[in-house]
């Protein structure tokens, strides 16, 4: 069976060099492939693995040990939802499930038209702002169930 191929960028590769044998680099290596990629492709384990000497199902129980680590693609536009304490005590779940009705996602998805993907976050830092989500580098402070159809339509109109 032939292995999918993936490329690494030059800055990845050196970054892989330089961490690849070093105790706690699987982590950094990791936290780079998904800056990379946006998520962990399995093709980028694959490839990891080779690289690194190390088994696939070592790097996958750290992948999938980490809440932060993704494995499928996300949407274009990633909405974060602060479920800290501070937004958790001002209602950001329901955030969280309203944007699901939305956007009609029920779990880790991404919608049919590949533009959005919720991810649940533990922290944002920015507890003055509570309830707090961010779509891709925007931060929405405050943020109320009625906001989201708007803070969506935004996104939506981006394409």
């Amino acid at each position: 069976m032939a292995v999918a191929q993936i490329e690494f960028s030059k800055e990845l590769n050196d970054y892989i060099e330089k961490w690849g044998k070093k105790p706690g680099g699987l982590i950094m290596m990791l936290h780079r492939i998904q800056d990379e990629f946006g998520y962990v492709p399995r093709e980028a384990a694959e490839k990891l693995s080779r690289m690194i000497g190390l088994p696939l199902a070592k790097i996958y129980g750290v992948i999938t040990f980490y809440h932060y680590f993704k494995t499928t693609k996300p949407g274009k536009y990633k909405i974060s939802i602060c479920l800290g304490t501070a937004c958790y005590l001002k209602s950001s779940q329901e955030l969280v499930d309203e944007t699901k009705s939305i956007l009609g996602l029920s779990g880790d998805e991404v919608t049919d038209d590949g533009l959005f993907s919720i991810d649940e976050v533990r922290c944002l830092g920015c507890c003055g702002l509570a309830p707090v989500m961010m779509v891709g580098d925007e931060v929405f402070g405050k943020v109320k169930k009625d906001d989201l159809p708007d803070i969506i339509a935004k996104y939506r109109d981006m394409k």
